[in-house]
């Protein structure tokens, strides 16, 4: 049988998971009456959580935000999670967090059970964590930027391109993407019509924020890739397009997803490929395990050509 403690600890995390449980439900849950849940409830409220019981047919329990942050149950689990968390973020890209980061994760160190403290404290002396190595975003942006991307709420921003220049520009916000060393939004852009990539760092939002506006279907599913290829995209100086005489399913699985597949039909399918030179896109479409063609740009057909010849000359 449960203790009271884990008990408790299973009702809070059964309120997170869902808006509202009924008694019922959560007896149910528990394997316990519905005034053993009461009673539960009324301990929880005891440790400053705020739980409502609201009454009627669709009435029952709800978690709702309270005025001051109450103690945390976490399981083993939890703990090693928040406590890993808080390690990298000590050192990450959100500028200021660092010291509160660290200040928290010796709070945690203090209340964590021996063998927690144990478990943890290897992993940490057992890690290497690089130096973080792009630049900081205050989290007040980062804040902003995703509560415009919750509610949708347009945002208005100024802008500092690449190049330099300075921009102003308004979009409807969609999700924050965190890439190892740098965040980037993505957006559709109002001014420009189409889907854009903003890098957070170049980022200063505008106060108040737009209307709110109805959210468009994302430019693909997995926006981790969809950002990747776009950055990628723009920092190589070379592109091409090869026709692969192989079905995308089989080539996408063991490219990386800086290179974009389409299917053409069954059995071919296009590869977006691209390079800082013309010898390393040469070498990235040969890397294709399949036969294919490419009709340009023109420096890498030179490219293949010489590679060929080389190869040839090996091989006599």
């Amino acid at each position: 049988m449960k203790t009271v403690s884990a008990r408790l600890l299973q009702v809070l995390s059964l309120l997170q998971v869902r808006p509202s449980w009924t008694g019922q439900e959560l007896a149910g849950r528990l394997g316990v009456s519905p005034r053993t849940v009461r009673s539960d409830i009324e301990k929880l409220r005891e440790l400053g959580y705020p739980v409502h019981a609201v009454r009627g047919v669709a009435g029952g329990y709800r978690l709702v935000p309270g005025a001051k942050l109450p103690p945390l149950l976490l399981d083993d689990d939890e703990a090693t999670a928040v406590a890993i968390g808080l390690n990298s973020a000590a050192g990450g890209a959100v500028a200021g967090i660092e010291d509160a980061a660290a200040r928290a994760l010796a709070k945690l160190d203090q209340v964590l059970p021996a063998r927690l403290r144990h478990r943890i404290g290897l992993l940490r002396t057992s890690t290497v964590t690089p130096p973080h190595g792009g630049p900081a975003v205050a989290p007040g942006v980062l804040t902003v930027i995703a509560a415009a991307c919750s509610d949708h709420h347009r945002l208005r921003f100024d802008y500092r391109a690449r190049e330099g220049s300075d921009q102003r520009r308004a979009v409807e916000p969609h999700r924050l993407v965190h890439l190892g060393r740098r965040w980037y939004l993505v957006g559709w852009d109002l001014d420009r019509a189409g889907w854009r990539t903003f890098r957070v760092d170049r980022m200063q939002p505008r106060t108040p924020t737009g209307p709110r506006f109805m959210p468009r279907v994302p430019p693909e599913d997995d926006l981790a890739a969809y950002v990747t290829r776009g950055v990628d995209a723009a920092l190589f100086r070379y592109r091409a397009r090869v026709l692969v005489h192989k079905p995308a399913a089989e080539l996408v699985d063991w490219l990386p997803p800086s290179i974009a597949v389409e299917a053409v039909d069954d059995h071919t399918c296009l590869a977006h490929v691209g390079a800082d030179t013309p010898h390393l896109l040469a070498a990235t479409v040969l890397a294709i395990d399949a036969d294919f063609q490419v009709d340009g740009p023109p420096e890498l057909l030179d490219a293949l050509r010489t590679i060929g010849d080389r190869c040839s000359a090996a091989g006599r």
